[in-house]
């Protein structure tokens, strides 16, 4: 779902912490292009809540009483046809803790730090949107050295890689060192419009909700390995 030019982006908070709720919202409500349209107190709230209303963005704490971010992200993803799943980023108060790593393998598209400054945030709302994800390359091995256990190469199944072309292999080889699209794009000698049809066809092809999930099936099936550059 993309938004249009008189619909802003729908995004929601989730956080049991009211001074947070009330920070972000004046954050995003002072931009034109988005608005917060819902806000709940734990997960149990949010997967209530947002199972009977769609929004594009969900910003998701991770530790709630009642249902904690994990679970409410699962459940979510779980329960909702993927038109109407939201991107969900979760929220954190330290880089890359064990509840980040879970609610990354439970389908989050990214984590953001609650003391992020205001254009991070920003930025990290419509990123996500398009589809991207939200970790910086520089965690990005961190984070998959973590969330994936590589298989032994008799274990791997590639099957799922037969649909993409020798391009797309290498596009998604890329995703999987951490690259950017513009990085992609400048290694390949191709335009980064050409780079992002490239990874919606690769998106599309493994079933995979975006970016992070793309890349743990490249990490899984051994097309990129944990150290490579």
């Amino acid at each position: 779902m993309t938004e249009t030019a008189d619909r802003p982006l729908r995004v929601a908070l989730v956080d049991d912490q009211p001074l947070v709720r009330t920070g972000f919202a004046m954050v995003i409500d002072s931009q034109d292009d988005m608005e917060v349209v819902l806000q709940a107190t734990d997960g149990a709230e949010a997967v209530r809540e947002l199972s009977a209303r769609t929004v594009d963005v969900v910003l998701m704490d991770v530790r709630m009483p009642r249902m904690d971010g994990i679970e409410a992200t699962s459940t979510l993803l779980e329960r909702l046809p993927v038109e109407r799943a939201p991107k969900i980023i979760v929220l954190t108060t330290f880089d890359l803790d064990e509840y980040v790593v879970a609610a990354i393998r439970a389908g989050a598209s990214g984590f953001l730090l609650k003391d992020a400054q205001p254009e991070d945030l920003l930025g990290a709302i419509r990123t996500v949107h398009r589809g991207d994800a939200v970790i910086a390359p520089s965690a990005t091995r961190r984070l998959l050295e973590r969330v994936v256990s590589t298989p032994e190469p008799a274990e791997q199944d590639t099957s799922v890689l037969e649909d993409l072309t020798e391009r797309e292999r290498e596009v998604l080889t890329l995703m999987g060192r951490g690259r950017s699209n513009r990085e992609i794009g400048a290694q390949l000698f191709v335009a980064e419009a050409t780079v992002k049809t490239h990874v919606g066809r690769v998106l599309a092809k493994l079933g995979a909700r975006d970016r992070v999930q793309a890349v743990i099936i490249a990490f899984e099936t051994g097309l990129v390995t944990p150290g490579e550059q």
